[in-house]
């Protein structure tokens, strides 16, 4: 079964910079459309970034020019390299995989991790 685990959030200062992981299993990593989430209290989740199977990224308006989305198909593990943070940032993370389309509409991801929490301030 497939199964989705992230890693890497923290507590860090305006400015600073984390990268999370994403390690995916019980499915051939290339062939998933891949994408990061995140959602602050009393918000919806909300796509941050993803890359397709051909490995073309999108990013949110929010976070182009601050993150990086990349995966190592080899380690099946999904990148998010967030840099510049914002307070607006703090939220809790989520990798997930979709397998039939692609984009940032949380609808269409079928498997998600548990979340990584990224607390960013002032």
């Amino acid at each position: 079964q497939v199964q989705l685990s992230e890693s890497g959030g923290g507590s860090v200062q305006a400015g600073g910079s984390l990268t999370l992981s994403c390690v995916g299993s019980g499915y051939t990593y290339s062939s998933a459309c891949m994408g990061w989430f995140r959602q602050a209290p009393g918000k919806e989740r909300e796509g941050v970034a993803f890359i397709d199977t051909d490995g073309r990224t999108n990013y949110a308006d929010s976070v182009k020019g601050r993150f990086t989305i990349s995966q190592d198909n080899a380690q099946n593990t999904l990148y998010l390299q967030m840099n510049a943070l914002k307070v607006e940032d703090t939220a809790m993370y989520y990798c997930a995989a979709a397998f039939f389309l692609c984009g940032f509409r949380p609808i269409t991801y079928k498997y998600w991790g548990q979340g990584t929490q990224v607390t960013v301030s002032s």
